[in-house]
């Protein structure tokens, strides 16, 4: 028993320790890449690779270049069901006359069925903040694939905020910043290690291992 307290231990402060998992794009960091020359011109100052207007503000539109994005998720959603039936049914035969005086004249059955049934759901969910991300990839078609990742220490525990999506160039705003509800393919999350995750995987460990006591 002793051998198995000591590893549900271990268990809990390797759990604890960990990076939460994720479901957004991976890595969450990109460097940018050696700007391409390109062909010896004549003369010429132009480089497309490295254009940038100059009388923009300066916006994200290379890789590596850093995106603000405004997170400002709400989610709502609300189900409600019914459902009812009734089912009755009913017998009548009359006996024989050798068995009416014994059984009686007439035999008759009934039965009925009543049901009813409701069920309501409702969820929501909201996520605000800002984070800055990196832009890992140029689509062909000039959209930015970003990336990014934050996280908190706080006390002993770290909070991990990560995103990552597709946005298109012409959404960003001035101040080189875009709304998490223009980013197409967004992923979203706010994991932990904090001491919430910590006692929760601990109290779950001491109900299977007390599952397996003699009691």
């Amino acid at each position: 028993m002793k051998n198995l307290t000591a590893f549900a231990a271990a268990l809990a402060l390797a759990g604890c320790a960990s990076t939460p998992s994720s479901i957004v794009k991976q890595p969450t960091s990109v460097r940018p890449m050696l700007a391409d020359s390109g062909m010896p011109s004549e003369g010429a100052i132009y480089n497309a690779n490295t254009f940038r207007p100059m009388f923009e503000d300066r916006r994200a539109r290379h890789i590596g270049d850093v995106l603000t994005v405004s997170i400002a998720e709400k989610t709502a959603a609300n189900k409600t069901g019914a459902s009812t039936g009734n089912k009755s049914g009913s017998a009548n035969f009359t006996m024989p006359a050798p068995l009416a005086g014994k059984f009686g004249a007439s035999v008759g059955t009934s039965s009925g069925l009543k049901y009813a049934d409701g069920d309501t759901q409702t969820a929501s969910n909201a996520f605000t903040g800002t984070i800055g991300v990196t832009v890992s990839e140029v689509l062909p078609n000039g959209n930015l694939i970003v990336v990014g990742e934050k996280q908190i220490a706080m006390n002993k525990g770290i909070e991990f905020i990560r995103f990552s999506g597709m946005v298109n160039p012409d959404t960003i705003q001035a101040g080189n910043t875009v709304s998490s509800t223009q980013v197409a393919d967004a992923r979203v999350e706010y994991r932990t290690n904090s001491q919430i995750d910590r006692a929760e995987f601990t109290s779950m460990m001491s109900r299977f291992f007390q599952s397996m006591l003699p009691f």
